[in-house]
């Protein structure tokens, strides 16, 4: 009997090694060796789905979403055939392990490995790396998937990928050209990097704005990895980053984190060590930022890693670096097809001891704040709400009482007093440390040398007061059931607050549906019912929209639909303040909006707008491209909003002079970020930059060569926040408080408008509530602008020095924008 069950054991195991050897390659696949072309995405998917129908015992594929361009994301389950029998156990025992499901995990000896690849679409080696390692692994590493589960990402950004794979195809030379100065080198506006709204998904993970983010998010977090790598591409000249990284960490990252990415890192330099290939580590990328591909996952407990291989939409199929040797991207492909194999290897070495401190990690709950309480505004509340929702985090409303901790508007330990509308959001909970990282008001930073920004806190973010408290604050999940509105037919109009982003989404819906909506520069009191509205308040006149069928139903109807509180009054006749009539009472425009695109804006400015009008206001905007700017007629169009770029090589004298003379007429700029440059220090603008003397300008030039990098720290802001001063009488400021928490993304600095409007600005000695700011650029932010309006002729520019939609994650800044299209210098005639 034991003969005959050794007997069976040999055959099974040769059958399963047969069948692997048997699978179909990706050569005999697509029909080409991998690294001769670039493979479109569906033939990716169709790989996958062939392996999957191959090896069913081993492989599973699921569908988790799709993009804007309805293109499938997928991911890929690996494993050996008993793992894939327990599959679903499996998964259940790891959130066990951190906390997430009640009762005890029945086993901690199998390692999860999440392998993510080409989240930028013009890095596009590693979605064909991804094809090779699902390969390797079935038909040469069974061993390792005895005791590991491997899920692969083939692609993160399936649109941004075939952007970049369709334009190369169809511009390369055949054979391909390897003179960098070729035009397959060279990727026209606005690149493959971004997906369809041309947002970078490698900074969204925190802040979940996109789609692919939000659907992955969901499967995330139903597995949480005990360790993810993110696949990347950089410069053709840096041949290899994998991990460890290099400082800052955040002090939430655990010293088993630490050394086990040092083990990994050791792990490739074998492999590497042995083909003669150059790789660099501790450079470059840190662990700082929650919204990256490594940062977010490490925060989740994983060993989050990324790994940067030389080529990025610039290389092609070949290209020559400054050293002069050809990189291809067969090369590429076997670089990132290692890393991936060793990653999985090294995994599979230390599975129990990834279960166990992958456990540990959501045990450790010494935090110096438990809970944080947060107030304001119900909107902002549900909009914070809805962000952990996505990362399911666990939250409650407070009671009535007392709290004392660390004031974040104050930026001072205070006491203060608690209701059922505040919302409360403890670390006392499995994803405790992501918590802190999200809500913390000052993250510790150990180097100032950064790669992204230094400052996120949340009640910052979303225009919320609060406080850190370091004893535990008691909460109940109980919510409030917002009331419903009802119709009343003999009212004269309906009134409605301005406060939020759910305020200006009614707005716009009303806009479309071709109502009249009007709203007060001045406050009021009505007098029937008696109730004061602030400046902004919209007031929906029935004399104004008699041709509109069914009125009362249409108004009642949307301001449901966004949860909206809406007072019907029975005449026009104010008790205080203006009446309906008066000319402070100011019909809205339905704008027509043009916004520039292409060449000199930043692709990720130009989509961050575009996904602002399409995605939240739903409101149609016009995109113009640079290249047209001569041509197009401004007239036909209310609203220019000049994105964040370059356009010293646009506004020359001529388009600067029609640019004035539309705006003369009534026309409306609104320029944002480094779109300021182009108007400053200009004849016929007021705006003016801010001349910090350098009298420090010879001891500059005699510092270290090695030391520059560090002492150049001293000029930069890597996204600091600060408060600024509001004048909230100003149509653009209306809905929100005289102060104002702004992020800065760096030192450019205007000076306070000698004629116009300053609507919000920094005073003496603008103090730094959280982030990094280099002690040179802080003397240049003495007295400057935020956000002004300048008035030429009858119409106005715009000026927003900060970038209020960066990343579409401050939440806050989002109104001043509605506010500046739809509210400031509505004088203009309606096309």
């Amino acid at each position: 009997m034991k003969k005959l069950l050794i007997a069976l054991i040999v055959i099974t195991n040769s059958f399963s090694i047969s069948y692997a050897q048997q699978l179909t390659s990706p050569k005999d696949f697509l029909g080409y060796d991998l690294g001769t072309q670039f493979t479109r995405h569906h033939q990716v998917v169709d790989y996958f789905k062939s392996v999957a129908s191959e090896m069913p015992q081993q492989v599973k594929l699921e569908k988790y979403g799709e993009t804007n361009e309805r293109r499938p994301l997928y991911l890929a389950y690996i494993s050996s055939e008993e793992n894939m029998k327990n599959l679903e156990t499996i998964r259940q025992d790891n959130l066990k392990n951190a906390g997430i499901m009640d009762g005890n995990s029945t086993s901690n000896d199998v390692a999860i490995v999440w392998l993510s690849y080409n989240v930028h679409g013009n890095e596009a080696s590693s979605t064909e790396a991804s094809m090779k390692t699902l390969y390797e692994l079935l038909t040469q590493k069974q061993d390792w998937l005895k005791n590991t589960i491997v899920i692969i990402d083939p692609c993160l950004n399936p649109d941004g990928r075939d952007r970049y794979v369709n334009w190369y195809n169809e511009n390369k030379s055949q054979p391909y050209d390897t003179d960098r100065q070729a035009s397959e080198h060279n990727e026209p506006w606005p690149g493959g990097r971004p997906n369809h709204y041309l947002f970078d998904l490698n900074r969204d993970w925190a802040w979940a704005t996109q789609k692919e983010t939000q659907s992955r998010l969901k499967v995330y977090n139903k597995w949480l990895p005990q360790i993810h790598v993110d696949f990347h591409e950089q410069g053709i000249n840096e041949p290899y980053y994998f991990a460890p990284a290099v400082e800052p960490f955040h002090e939430i990252i655990t010293d088993w984190q630490r050394n086990f990415q040092i083990q990994i890192g050791v792990n490739h330099a074998k492999y590497f060590d042995a083909n003669g290939w150059l790789y660099f580590t501790r450079e470059r990328f840190d662990l700082l930022y929650p919204s990256y591909g490594d940062t977010y996952p490490t925060f989740m407990g994983a060993i989050g890693m990324t790994y940067e291989q030389a080529g990025h939409g610039m290389a092609g199929l070949g290209i020559i670096n400054d050293e002069g040797i050809e990189l291809t991207l067969i090369d590429r492909i076997a670089h990132h097809t290692t890393t991936g194999l060793s990653t999985v290897e090294i995994a599979s070495k230390n599975a129990q001891k990834l279960n166990m401190e992958f456990k540990k990690f959501f045990n450790n709950h010494n935090y110096n704040y438990k809970s944080y309480v947060l107030q304001g505004h119900k909107d902002k509340i549900e909009a914070l709400k809805t962000l952990l929702d996505k990362h399911e985090i666990v939250y409650g409303y407070a009671g009535n009482g007392k709290v004392s901790g660390y004031n974040f508007s104050s930026d001072k330990t205070t006491n203060g007093s608690t209701s059922t509308n505040d919302l409360v959001v403890s670390t006392n909970q499995s994803k405790g440390k992501m918590v802190k990282v999200l809500f913390e008001p000052n993250t510790k930073l150990s180097d100032s040398i950064t790669y992204d920004i230094t400052a996120w806190s949340a009640p910052y973010a979303y225009g919320l007061n609060g406080y850190a408290s370091s004893s535990l604050v008691t909460a109940s999940t109980v919510g409030k059931i917002p009331a419903l509105n009802t119709k009343n037919i003999n009212a004269t109009g309906y009134i409605l607050s301005w406060k939020s982003m759910k305020d200006a989404e009614f707005l716009t819906e009303l806009l479309k549906r071709k109502i009249k909506i009007r709203f007060t520069e001045k406050p009021f009191t009505t007098k029937n019912p008696e109730q004061t509205f602030d400046r902004g308040s919209l007031i929906i006149v029935r004399g104004d929209n008699k041709s509109v069928v069914n009125f009362d139903d249409k108004i009642i109807e949307t301001a449901n639909k966004f949860n909206r509180t809406s007072v019907a009054v029975t005449t026009g006749f104010s008790k205080s303040g203006p009446d309906f009539g008066s000319p402070d009472i100011k019909l809205v425009n339905n704008q027509k909006v043009a916004i520039l695109s292409g060449k000199h804006t930043s692709s990720l400015s130009y989509g961050e707008l575009w996904h602002f009008f399409e995605q939240q206001l739903k409101y149609p905007i016009t995109s113009i491209h640079t290249d047209d700017f001569g041509q197009v007629n401004l007239d036909n169009y209310n609203v220019l909003i000049i994105p964040n770029g370059y356009y010293g090589g646009l506004f020359d004298e001529s388009n600067l002079e029609k640019l004035k003379t539309w705006v003369s007429k009534g026309g409306k700029v609104i320029a944002i970020g480094g779109a300021l440059n182009s108007f400053a220090d200009k004849e016929g603008f007021s705006l003016k930059r801010n001349k910090l003397e350098d009298s420090t300008k010879v001891k500059t030039n005699l510092i270290p060569y090695a030391e520059r990098e560090r002492t150049n720290t001293n000029n930069l802001i890597t996204g600091a926040v600060f408060k600024s001063t509001v004048d909230n009488t100003h149509p653009m400021a209306f809905g929100y408080d005289s102060e104002y928490f702004t992020l800065k993304m760096g030192s450019n600095s205007y000076s306070l408008l000698e004629s116009g409007y300053n609507i919000a600005y920094l005073g003496d000695n603008p103090k730094v509530f959280s982030g990094y700011a280099g002690k040179n650029a802080l003397k240049g932010l003495d007295n400057s602008l935020v956000f002004g309006e300048e008035n030429i002729g009858s119409g106005s520019m715009v000026y927003i020095v900060d970038n209020i939609l960066f990343r579409s994650f401050w939440e806050n800044g989002k109104l001043f924008f509605v506010n500046a299209v739809f509210f400031l210098n509505n004088n203009s005639y309606e096309l």
